[in-house]
């Protein structure tokens, strides 16, 4: 059977420093990619310039258009058999591409894959530390098996991706047209995984994903989908209920508490983890933003569901 061709699609806005890393982590991969792409979507700051100077080939779109356009671009100039695509601020494993040759090459009904966020993220303030160690935990503990794409470290076949469409360019900008992406090509039969030791160093797309859960009724308990993830959003908003009457209420206090030791206990997994990797101060820190991010991801659901079905 002939070797599988790769191709690297980019696409750049102003990518600055974090495009020249990723750049060089592909020129410190194991295994060559046998073209790389980049589409400078209508950048100001010289990163087309950048990827030529790397030997990229480059296709300058005169004002940006958002990644899903810029994808389609890169696409089809692509010769490849698969296309692997990556953000701009996403710097690769020496290994990562010759791991995702021999899984193509070792299942031929593999459509497409994505990798997961590593556990190292070179960002060094709190939040950055968090978010991406967050990704990582969720990938980690996800079904190999999935229903969706992720544009910043996946990989399909070319001739899959070109008969749903490629990606819904209507989002035009940085969203979930990968998710959507990966709904379509499910629905078409065609098999997405997700390979866990297949790592990339890199928001939450709540609002837009809630639409696209509503319209595919798709939910898979996969990535942010768990039921885990689910009864912590009531918990936090029965919390916050509690705390908004215990001044009324002197009895809800106690519910509170349960509350808390609730929401303590059904995430002590993501604590541990936590624990684990950066130690007892750090996790501390992590749970009030975690709590948070239920608070918000069950708001924008709800926003979302109520928009969809006043909008129908």
């Amino acid at each position: 059977m002939a070797a599988l061709r790769f191709s690297i699609v980019i696409p750049v806005y102003n990518g600055g420093v974090s495009f020249q890393r990723c750049l060089a982590s592909i020129q410190e991969s194991l295994r060559s990619p046998d073209e790389i792409i980049v589409v400078s979507d209508g950048d100001t700051d010289g990163s087309w310039q950048v990827a030529e100077a790397f030997g990229a080939t480059v296709i300058r779109l005169p004002s940006p258009g958002g990644p899903a356009r810029a994808r389609n671009v890169g696409a089809k100039a692509a010769h490849g058999d698969i296309l692997f695509f990556v953000d701009a601020d996403v710097t690769l494993h020496p290994d990562t591409l010759g791991l995702v040759e021999q899984r193509f090459a070792r299942f031929p009904d593999l459509t497409g894959l994505i990798g997961s966020y590593d556990d190292a993220p070179g960002a060094s303030n709190f939040l950055s530390q968090y978010k991406n160690l967050f990704h990582h935990y969720n990938h980690q503990i996800s079904p190999e098996v999935i229903s969706t794409f992720w544009g910043a470290c996946g990989a399909v076949r070319r001739s899959a991706f070109h008969a749903v469409g490629g990606f819904d360019e209507r989002y035009r900008k940085p969203c979930i047209e990968d998710i959507e992406l990966g709904y379509r090509l499910t629905r078409a039969g065609y098999a997405l995984r997700l390979y866990k030791d297949i790592q990339a160093e890199i928001f939450y797309r709540a609002l837009p994903w809630t639409e696209l859960l509503l319209r595919d009724k798709n939910f898979n308990a996969e990535l942010n989908l768990s039921a885990r993830n689910r009864f912590s959003v009531i918990c936090v908003f029965l919390l916050m209920a509690c705390l908004a009457i215990t001044h009324w209420i002197d009895w809800v206090g106690l519910g509170a508490i349960t509350l808390i030791l609730a929401l303590l206990f059904i995430n002590l997994n993501v604590y541990r983890f936590f624990y684990r990797k950066r130690g007892l101060l750090f996790t501390l820190k992590v749970i009030p933003w975690h709590w948070l991010y239920f608070l918000y991801g069950g708001a924008a659901f709800a926003y979302g569901s109520a928009k969809h079905h006043l909008t129908r």
